[in-house]
């Protein structure tokens, strides 16, 4: 199993329920959500069509991919309907003292 390696992004007060953070991971786009104080980050990439996820719509645990209406749960990646057929990418993500961090594999 590989080592995870978490790195601080932002504080919490940064990142508030409802919202989102899009950064770059090894130049990789990366979308962070707060949904009701809990955080996932997943490739803001969807697999269908290599348009940008990280702007579609969340209902509950699903993101709606904007463009063609694919589903994926962010808690890990995996995809829910058509037309995508491959999971997305996710990241870990914790809290540690006040900040919110992403996990790598190194």
């Amino acid at each position: 199993m590989k080592e995870v390696t978490f790195y601080p992004i932002c504080a919490i007060e940064d990142l508030p329920p409802g919202e989102r953070l899009f950064i770059e991971l090894d130049d990789d786009p990366v979308v962070i959500l707060n949904v009701d104080g809990s955080y996932y980050a997943i490739a803001d990439v969807c697999t269908h069509d290599d348009g940008p996820l990280g702007d579609g719509d969340v209902e509950d645990h699903q993101i709606i991919c904007p463009r063609h209406g694919a589903r994926f749960d962010i808690r890990n990646g995996e995809v829910l309907t058509l037309p995508a057929v491959q999971d997305v990418r996710s990241y870990p993500v914790r809290v540690n003292n006040g900040m919110v961090e992403i996990g790598v594999e190194e």
